[in-house]
């Protein structure tokens, strides 16, 4: 539920103010029949402006009395107007609802006006931390701290009151949590659903990367050479057999 700035001055002045309606309430009566007489995507524009998360179609279509294929029609028709017309913001479907974004051409503005010099965001070891939580979830904590190679209790605090990730129930085995990334996750990050995260594979090094660091630590021999005398020196089979 919302005040707005004319429920302030009534209540200021002494005035009745107006029972506060239920935010999942349609509108009924006189107001009802007021909202079905506004223009569909200029109603949509104004209350799109207002919201804190992203809005469904289903909700919007019971706020403003209209059909929900007429509302996704609408939303997708003024998010390619401001496409179009090269706005500053757009209009797009993110977690499963719509909402007003800015564009990335113009972060540099939203960021000065925004942090004013303060630094907003993620840490790295945030950022690495939330990375594993997003592609390895449901993931314990102590599963997350032993892929990083680190303690990451502090940082999972970090995330959690961030609202970036949530318990999502415990391990059968152990008991332990078991987090996951939020919808704000896939708001902040622009995703309408975990299944658009990107590929890991692009980012992985290649094979020969991986068996070229790997045979840093393998003795050099010739394998059709006669047994030598033992020396001094360790293999790694000396070192996994008992």
């Amino acid at each position: 539920m919302m005040t707005d700035v004319t429920d302030l001055t009534r209540a200021a002045a002494g005035a009745p103010v107006p029972a506060p309606v239920p935010d999942d309430a349609a509108p009924t009566g006189l107001l009802a029949a007021a909202t079905a007489e506004l223009e569909l995507k200029p109603a949509l524009e104004a209350v799109l402006m207002v919201v804190d998360e992203p809005a469904t179609e289903e909700h919007l279509a019971k706020v403003l009395g209209r059909p929900r294929r007429a509302v996704g029609r609408a939303l997708r028709e003024l998010s390619d107007d401001y496409t179009r017309d090269g706005r500053g913001f757009d209009l797009r479907l993110v977690a499963g609802g719509w909402r007003f974004y800015t564009r990335p051409a113009f972060s540099p503005a939203v960021e000065s006006f925004v942090l004013d010099g303060q630094q907003a965001r993620l840490t790295q070891a945030a950022l690495e931390t939330l990375a594993v939580v997003a592609y390895r979830q449901p993931v314990s904590r102590s599963r997350v701290s032993a892929v990083r190679g680190v303690n990451c209790d502090g940082v999972m605090r970090t995330l959690l009151q961030r609202g970036l990730v949530e318990e999502g129930g415990t391990e059968p085995e152990t008991g332990a949590i078991l987090y996951g990334t939020t919808n704000y996750f896939l708001e902040r990050m622009g995703l309408r659903s975990l299944d658009e995260l990107p590929e890991l594979a692009p980012f992985l090094p290649e094979a020969e990367a991986v068996e070229a660091e790997s045979a840093e630590g393998l003795p050099s021999f010739d394998p059709d050479a006669p047994d030598d005398p033992p020396t001094t020196s360790t293999s790694i089979t000396s070192i996994t057999e008992p």
